[in-house]
């Protein structure tokens, strides 16, 4: 490729609306132009980048045995509303109809799209395993689209699903799948880590998401350095902080707290640590019955130095359709207004659910349902009864045991980019998707679902690597591996014969190269790839070339190193291969 025959549109400054570093250093290296709020032109630079990471998934899902397909982008609201996904899936589900009135989705996810599929082509278990995938657009209203390709509507992702006869063999194809991600993400030159997660609204059994590490990332990954526990903030698993509870050493007191209605006000106020008082959560279930709601109240209990999780909570036998309490409600169950309510003296019956570590506390700080005051001294089993359940719902927080008792946990920041789920029967059994077995009886098709965000990678590539001069791509996922940049190759025959040579003799090692014959002045042109991320550079000058040098420099190293001429090839074949 030649620069002169290539587009190359670089700027100086990010627009404002660019708010992350890759956001701001893809639009300045002209990799993609915004065309509306979530909705992006890859550029020819960005394009060659997509290409290259569809090329190793692709490759790699083909050693997989996984067989490519392709699905449509307009999905009927039939096939969704077989799943009842066409409710659930809320604002972010785009909706159209077309002109006989009958409405579509464009889909975000193919789930159903490949169920159907398969239930019409699949009779019997001499047909499985199976595995489809394909790389497809996809489409999510993002209530607040932002960061770019980070998060925008429109995106690319490679999305694959696999069917099998029993549970045995659906794991196995889970496992298949995740190895080759590993593969996938190693191939791409990216610090990664895949961690246990949550299926959320897709369903299913099980999980792992595969984050880019990333200082920027939005997800909080939990590991344990010294084994191989890791799991998102969601599903990272949260022990009690004591193994027992501790004897009663207080007695029970009701202290003014005037206008404390925060634990570490409270907490201020008397003297005491955070981590003696226990905050309390107050949440409602509605239970229809013959058109009639019932309210049923929780009043979930957290020390006041922890988060509250709220998938854990929705995952509390009698919590899945929780939500938070009204003042109203607050105000009948209670007695109190929010801020000083606890498990002491309530006016109506309440389910009192305890975080684990709370239920082993002893003399702890707790609301006592009249304003502007706390119990101190307060203990379960002598003033308030034991709590109904016992469960864990906080965020670990670095430092706590890691649940496979092999160390403690620490916390680092990703950006997810995969996520491999087990779905089980999720979806086949609400689209009658069956197969005979050996014994010619029907039987539920077990899935697995595998997706990979494709233009995705881009932002998290760039947020992991880069520096003050612009991207730092990995040779995998480079636009191009290398550049040549001649020095005044309009008036030098020398520069120009010595190029054009070069230049042929990487393409044909097979050396992804771009020679840039635009004749700019050294510090633009070198400016220019330096922002675009190209990870190798040659220099050809005429002074250089009198000495039968040229210049070669890595996008990461500090200085040029001179290379003979005659070795050059060699010499950039074993930076690529390295």
């Amino acid at each position: 490729m030649r620069a002169s025959r290539f587009f190359i549109s670089t700027l100086k400054e990010a627009p404002a609306d660019a708010e992350i570093v890759s956001h701001q250093l893809m639009m300045r290296a002209g990799m993609i132009k915004r065309l509306g709020s979530g909705i992006y032109t890859y550029m020819p630079m960005g394009l060659r980048v997509i290409r290259k990471v569809e090329a190793i998934v692709r490759e790699e899902m083909n050693a997989a045995a996984a067989i490519e397909l392709l699905m449509p982008l307009v999905q009927p609201a039939e096939l969704w509303q077989e799943t009842g996904r066409w409710d659930k899936m809320g604002a972010e589900l785009m909706r159209v109809k077309d002109r006989h009135g009958r409405d579509f989705a464009i889909q975000p996810t193919s789930e159903e799209v490949i169920t159907d599929v398969v239930r019409s082509e699949i009779k019997s278990y001499r047909q499985l395993p199976l595995n489809f995938y394909h790389i497809q657009t996809k489409f999510r209203d993002e209530r607040r689209p932002r960061f770019g390709l980070m998060r925008g509507r429109e995106f690319t992702m490679k999305d694959a699903y696999s069917f099998d006869r029993d549970l045995a063999g659906m794991q196995a194809s889970y496992k298949v799948m995740y190895d080759a991600y590993t593969r996938i993400f190693n191939r791409f030159g990216l610090k990664f880590r895949a961690v246990a997660a949550d299926n959320g609204a897709i369903g299913g059994t099980g999980s792992h998401e595969f984050h880019v590490i990333a200082s920027t990332g939005e997800d909080a990954l939990v590991y344990c350095p010294t084994s191989d526990y890791a799991a998102n903030m969601e599903a990272a698993e949260a022990l009690p902080l004591a193994a027992a509870r501790p004897a009663a050493a207080e007695a029970l007191v009701k202290a003014s707290t005037p206008n404390a209605t925060k634990c570490e006000q409270v907490a201020e106020l008397l003297g005491l640590p955070l981590n003696r008082t226990v905050k309390t959560i107050a949440l409602t279930v509605d239970h229809e019955q013959d058109g009639k709601i019932t309210p049923q109240y929780f009043m979930l209990l957290l020390r006041g130095d922890h988060e509250l999780n709220e998938v854990k909570v929705g995952k509390v036998p009698g919590l899945a359709a929780h939500r938070f309490s009204t003042e109203a409600e607050i105000l009948a169950v209670y007695g109190c207004v929010p801020g000083y309510l606890g498990p002491i003296g309530t006016k109506a019956p309440v389910t009192v659910v305890a975080d684990r570590t709370v239920a082993n506390m002893a003399d702890f700080v707790c609301g006592a349902n009249d304003a502007g005051f706390h119990y101190t001294g307060a203990n379960w089993g002598r003033d308030v009864a034991e709590p109904t359940l016992v469960a864990d719902l906080r965020n670990v927080v670095e430092g706590d045991a890691s649940p496979d008792g092999k160390g403690v946990l620490a916390i680092e920041r990703g950006i997810e980019v995969g996520h491999v789920f087990q779905l089980g029967t999720a979806y086949s059994e609400s689209m009658k998707a069956t197969f005979l077995d050996e014994n010619g009886k029907p039987a539920p098709l077990q899935m697995g679902c595998y997706g990979i965000g494709v233009t995705r990678i881009l932002g998290a590539a760039i947020e992991q690597n880069f520096d003050d001069k612009g991207i730092i791509w990995p040779t995998s996922l480079a636009p191009f591996e290398l550049v040549l940049c001649p020095m005044g190759m309009d008036r030098s025959e020398l520069v120009k014969a010595e190029t054009e040579q070069l230049y042929a003799q990487a393409q044909a090692a097979g050396i992804d190269v771009i020679v840039d014959d635009r004749g700019l002045r050294p510090g633009a042109m070198f400016a220019d790839w330096e922002l675009i991320g190209v990870p190798h550079r040659v220099v050809i000058g005429e002074r250089g070339l009198k000495e039968g040098n040229l210049e070669y420099q890595g996008r990461r190293d500090t200085e040029a190193t001179a290379v003979p001429l005659a070795d050059i090839i060699n010499f950039i074949k074993g930076k690529l291969a390295a």
